[in-house]
């Protein structure tokens, strides 16, 4: 059996979640709680291709907002 996580045939949703992050999800599983859909349907490789695209800094972005706050107030810049 094909993984459904994996499989290149199958139509898939791009989820986000409030981090930025990004996730593929087989349109038949359900969106887990805190994602949301990003793009709707579409071959895996389209989205594999959009979140390549779309998803340039994998960090989370409460903890890149708490370095650049720690940043500012370490420089005196406000």
């Amino acid at each position: 059996m094909t993984n459904p996580f994996e499989d290149s045939t199958a139509h898939y949703f791009v989820l986000s979640n409030k981090e930025g992050q990004h996730s593929l999800r087989p349109v038949r599983a359900d969106v887990p709680e805190g994602w949301e859909i990003t793009i709707g349907e579409a071959p895996r490789q389209d989205c594999l291709d959009y979140v390549e695209r779309s998803w340039a800094d994998m960090r989370p972005r409460s903890p890149v907002a708490a370095m650049e706050e720690s940043s500012v107030s370490v420089h005196g810049e406000e």
